[in-house]
């Protein structure tokens, strides 16, 4: 008799709010009652307790509360999920589940979590970051990082859980801001189900047949580093340079995380020493060579599904701000009132070109912010496409504006989403693409 494998499970925080409406589609338990539940309930925070309203019932539970479905068919509709938080596609949508649901109250409201088998998760994933007509090897190679990804944080945040005293994501003073964003928000479940982690939509978005082809030809399959499962981390558009994990998030080293030329030879005529001003000018006022530098439209979309189709320009971009523009932006997205803005002064760069720190001198207050997404979140009413720019002071017509002339869309670590799909239509393997932008980590099958 064949043994059925065992996969691990992940927790997806779906979203947070005072009062959450659900639909159960079959029959759920609690887990520690022997009610059986269906249809249409609401769930309230109420003084540190979770408020279950279902049907003519009203349910109290302590601390969190844990719907097990009785049969592996069953799902639920979870109403009004935020998706795309903070990002200009932001908006509401009702989304469906299969696996457990479980709520936590916290911080006044509550979150609600999707508990379900990593497998099952990862043909959501594939299926919301890729379209359905993308190549096999690009949906092999994504279902592999997506899923090393994954085991990397859930084990991430085990250890943070038994030492967090050495966890920290900020370093600041009176004059520097140096502040990264990683696991923070999400110390009651695995991972988030937006884009700040991996788009999870459930079976709202359907797993088509290719999708769940990838994910069970690759099933278990990680990179790995000297035998420990490596943060595949991955983005949109790397801009033709990919950037070290450090530069990023905390100052770890990860010597699978190199600057990686998005080329097959490195691009001729530039001189990619970004600590010479003259290099990263020249770097990002031109299109140089790379994978990622496509408008082929067949291939975008493959990894762009219709809200990122919304974004034309992210090999090379430009973003214009008036003077009072930007001052009331910063003002209102640090929360620092700097008077009027100044200068905008790139300090340091990673070997992307992302800015790592910026100087901001206004007429009340100079500070210095980073890293790479403090600064996006900081000169974006959403998050500016990346920390990859030149910022340029003109005047015109008597009035001064900022010129932000940019490359790339993300934060640049890992793999490059569209220069993996270029590469999969040009007629790469997936193992070939994910050693690419893995250099000296190795393919290997976990479970």
């Amino acid at each position: 008799m064949k043994k059925e494998r065992k996969f691990p499970e992940v927790m997806a925080g779906i979203f947070s709010d005072e009062v959450i409406s659900f639909t159960l589609h079959g029959l759920f338990m609690p887990e520690s009652d022997n009610l059986r539940l269906s249809g249409n309930c609401k769930v309230f925070y109420d003084g540190g307790s979770i408020v279950l309203q279902a049907g003519d019932r009203e349910i109290e539970f302590t601390g969190q509360l844990m719907l097990v479905p009785v049969d592996p068919s069953c799902s639920f509709t979870l109403h009004g999920v935020t998706i795309g938080l903070e990002f200009h596609w932001q908006r509401k949508e009702d989304q469906s589940f299969r696996g457990c649901l479980r709520f936590k109250a916290g911080n006044e409201k509550i979150t609600a979590i999707n508990q379900i088998p990593v497998e099952e998760y990862l043909k959501s994933v594939i299926s919301s970051e890729m379209r359905a007509n993308a190549s096999e090897e690009l949906l092999k190679a994504h279902a592999v990082i997506s899923r090393g990804w994954l085991l990397a944080q859930i084990e991430k945040r085990r250890n943070i859980a038994v030492d967090t005293e050495k966890y920290r994501t900020d370093f600041t003073s009176d004059t520097e801001i140096i502040r990264w964003y990683d696991r923070e928000d999400h110390k009651e479940f695995d991972v988030c189900a937006d884009d700040h982690c991996q788009r999870y939509q459930g079976i709202t978005k359907v797993a088509t047949p290719a999708v769940i082809k990838a994910v069970e030809e690759t099933s278990g399959e990680v990179m790995t580093y000297e035998g420990s499962i490596c943060d595949t981390r991955y983005y949109k558009c790397c801009g033709g340079l990919t950037e070290l994990f450090e530069n990023v998030w905390e100052p770890v080293s990860h010597p699978y995380l190199q600057r990686i030329v998005d080329n097959p030879v490195p691009p001729e005529a530039y001189d990619l020493d970004f600590t010479k001003d003259e290099n990263i000018r020249k770097w990002i006022s031109s299109k140089p060579e790379a994978f990622c530098n496509t408008t082929d439209k067949k291939v975008l979309n493959q990894v762009l599904n219709d809200y990122d189709l919304e974004t034309t320009d992210f090999y090379r971009w430009t973003v214009t701000y008036s003077r009072d523009e930007l001052s009331e932006l910063i003002r209102t997205k640090t929360g620092i009132d700097f008077g009027i803005i100044n200068e905008l002064i790139p300090l340091e760069r990673g070997t992307s070109g992302r800015i790592i720190r910026l100087k901001i001198e206004g007429t009340l207050k100079t500070m210095i912010i980073g890293k790479e997404l403090e600064i996006r979140k900081s000169l974006s009413k959403t998050h500016l496409y990346s920390s990859c720019f030149i910022p340029e002071k003109i005047v015109r017509d008597g009035e001064v504006f900022f010129i932000l002339h940019g490359a790339g869309w993300g934060h640049g670590v890992g793999l490059c989403q569209i220069g993996a799909a270029v590469m999969g239509a040009k007629g790469y393997k997936y193992d070939e693409i994910l050693m690419h932008y893995f250099k000296g980590a190795r393919l290997e099958r976990k479970y």
